[in-house]
Parts: structure tokens; sequence; C-alpha cells
């Protein structure tokens, strides 16, 4: 007993050692980003910049102020927000259907949040209708998914996932048929820009509101992480601990669903996030529930901040990050399939 207690306190041990690494690399990544633009900020001028936005008197570029509170500041927290909701919803599927290869968008929410925005912006609405209407969309896909899938009486698991690949190709062909509609000078480009995904207009108001969804998604996942280890089981093995499949995989649902709408109304589509951050994340700390939740949500918003870092720096014209994270994930894909195998036997 005493060699099995020494043993778990050095596991514990070693993953504080990595969180806290993982913790470090992320504040690297927001100095970094301060640091990469057309106009760089020193971590000096950062924190000056810092100051007189809170009203103490300091020495201070007047454009270091605006640069930092109205470009650089929303959107590091943007990316940081929206990698975070994308891994920890991505684990959270994952984790529920037993499969690796299961991304946040698997029960259709991010077709139906494009579907949803792409109604807006074709409409001509103000920018904050764009994100209601994609953060309906993408509920409203996911609850269509969830009550299709339901009625199914044979392994509900399956046909929860085939419900939401049709509903999803549904949601696809209403923005297809809107971008066919739509004015090719002005809300085309628009409507194409906002689905290959972008933070550049972000700003710190929306960072907010999208904050406060996300922050309840996650408080949801992390106070449900053991029953996602149970899930993770098997439903004979789930049930016979006590558990209540259908409430918790509803629950698991309803939460990872609010995340992954939160970070497409703040965003749009950005792929790849929610598939590649979990599989790291479990290779570092393992499958554990525990572990995985916080250190998903670490890894990946330190991951999107420096896709986003790239998309900004690479060319002389800014990048869609959505194609920036696909170039990275595709690759990482391919190793999956072919060299790193053990992954998949590792969910």
């Amino acid at each position: 007993m005493g060699g099995y207690q020494l043993e778990e306190k050095r596991l514990r041990q070693k993953d504080r050692l990595r969180m806290a690494l993982l913790a470090a690399v992320t504040v690297a990544a927001v100095l970094l980003s301060f640091w990469i633009g057309y106009y760089p900020l020193s971590p000096a001028e950062v924190v000056r910049a810092m100051l007189d936005g809170w009203g103490i008197e300091v020495e201070v570029i007047p454009q270091a102020v605006t640069i930092f509170w109205q470009v650089r500041l929303p959107r590091i927290l943007a990316a940081l927000l929206i990698g975070g909701a994308l891994a920890v919803s991505g684990a959270a599927y994952q984790g529920m259907f037993r499969n690796p290869l299961v991304s946040p968008d698997i029960l259709g929410v991010s077709s139906g949040a494009g579907m949803g925005a792409a109604l807006a912006i074709g409409s001509g609405l103000p920018g904050w209708c764009i994100q209601l209407f994609a953060f309906a969309g993408g509920a409203l896909a996911v609850g269509a998914a969830c009550l299709i899938g339901a009625r199914a009486r044979e392994n509900p698991v399956l046909s929860l996932v085939l419900t939401g690949t049709m509903v999803g190709s549904l949601c696809n062909a209403v923005v297809t048929l809107v971008k066919y509609f739509s004015d090719p000078n002005d809300v085309l480009q628009q409507l194409t820009f906002w689905l290959m995904g972008s933070l550049t207009k972000v700003d710190l108001a929306g960072v907010l509101t999208s904050a406060v969804p996300m922050a309840a998604g996650f408080a949801v996942l992390f106070a449900m992480r053991w029953r996602i280890n149970l899930l993770s089981l098997g439903d004979e093995e789930a049930q016979s601990l006590g558990m209540s499949l259908r409430r918790d995989r509803l629950t698991v649902i309803l939460a990872a669903t609010l995340l992954s709408a939160s970070a497409v109304c703040l965003g749009g589509l950005i792929g790849w996030v929610g598939l590649m951050i979990p599989h790291l994340c479990r290779a570092v700390f393992g499958p554990d529930g525990r572990r995985m939740i916080p250190a998903c949500a670490l890894m990946g918003g330190a991951y999107l901040l420096l896709m986003d870092d790239i998309a900004r720096s690479a060319m002389q014209m800014e990048l869609p990050i959505g194609v920036v994270t696909a170039v990275a994930g595709v690759p990482f894909f391919i190793w999956l399939m072919v060299g790193g195998r053990g992954a998949f036997h590792a969910a």
C-alpha cells in the first residue's frame, strides 16, 4: 500500500511539473504575440500601456496604448479562449464517444453556426447579430441531432453521430445556397472570409461576451471530468457504476456545444484544434480527464495563439487562421494514421 501511494505521489508531482511547463509556454506565447506584428510591443511597452489604460500616469507612446487595448489584447485573449474551448470540447467528445477521431463539429455545431452566420451576413445584419445567429445556428443543429438520434432504438451513440453528420450536411447546403445568391462584390467576400476563420475584427466587448458561455461550459466539463472517464469505459461498465447514461451524455453534449458554438461565434470556423490538441495532451498527460481537461485548455490556447501569429506574420497580407490550422493539421493527421498508431489506442 505504501509503495502504491508513493507511486501516486510521484505521478502527481510529474503532472504538476508538466502543467507548470505548459503554463510557462502559454505565457511565453502571449509575450511573443505582443511582439509580433507591424508595430512590435516590447514587454516594457506592454506593461506601460496596460498601466496607462488603468489610469496610472506613465511615459508611453500613444500608439502603443491604442495597439495594446484595441488590437493585440483582444486578439490574444480571443485566441486563448477559442483554442482552449475547441480543445476541451474535442477532448470531451472523444472521451464520450470513445473515438480519438471525433472533433467538436461531430454533431454539426460548426456547420450550424456557419449556417446562422451566413443567414445573418446575407441579410446585412450587424456584427453582434452575426454572433447571435451563429450561436443559435450551432445550438439548433446539435439540438436537432440529439432529438432525432434519441429516437433510435439501437446503438444510440452511432445514431447520434450519423444524425449529426446529416444535419451538418443540410446546414452546409444552406450556406452554399446563401453564397450562391450573395453579392460577389460585398456579401460573398465577407461570408467567405468569416467561414475561413479570422480574429481580425475581434474586440474586447466580443471577447467578454463570448467568455461567459465558455466559462460556463468549461466549468461543467471540469466538474464532470470523472464522469467523462467513466463514459469512455463503455455503456455496460458505466451503468454498473451507477451512471445515468442519457443524462450524463446530454450534459456533456450541451457543455461541449456551448464551448464550440461560442468559439465559432468569436472567430469563425477554425478546424483541427479540437482534433489535434486532445491527442497531444493525451500523449503527455494520459487519458485521465482530471488532467486532460485543464491541459487541453492551456495547450489549445497556446497552440491557436501561435497559429494566429503565423497567420498575421507569414506574408504581407494576413492569412485566414482556419487555413493555417488546416495546413498544420493535415500532416498531423497523416502522421497519426501512418506512424502514430499508438495514439488511437490511447483514447
